[in-house]
């Protein structure tokens, strides 16, 4: 049906940069808001952003100014560039979207969560 893969993860050094991609696909009618959340090892998952259809933002205190989520409505694609990155950036990221969806003649709505990707801030 529907399904989010994410992509762009990795281990970087203090004050660098990643962009991380979150691409859905399926018989997807329209997708609501997108966000990104983390969950750092004994924590417990965070929002760190989130874009409304019509492209309003919203941050968590930790990351304006250093992170920002955008959204290719076309592609059904939302990103993340995170810059300045530090070590209690350090999670696994996941995006989430609120999806209405097609199956036969209905139609559903749903929220969804890609497989997550590590970020590793280290020097």
């Amino acid at each position: 049906q529907v399904q989010l893969v994410e992509s762009g993860g990795g281990l970087v050094q203090p004050g660098g940069s990643l962009r991380l991609s979150c691409a859905a696909s399926g018989s997807i009618v329209t997708i609501n808001t997108m966000a990104w959340y983390r969950q750092a090892l004994g924590k417990q998952r965070e929002l760190v952003a989130d874009i409304t259809v019509g492209g309003n933002t919203n941050y968590v205190d930790s990351v304006k100014g250093r992170f920002t989520v955008s959204r290719d409505n076309a592609k059904n694609t939302v990103y993340l560039q995170m810059n300045s990155l530090k070590p209690e950036d350090t999670a696994v990221y996941y995006c989430n979207a609120d999806i209405v969806y097609r199956s036969g003649t209905l139609y559903y709505r749903k929220g969804y969560w890609g497989q997550g990707t590590q970020v590793t801030v280290s020097s």
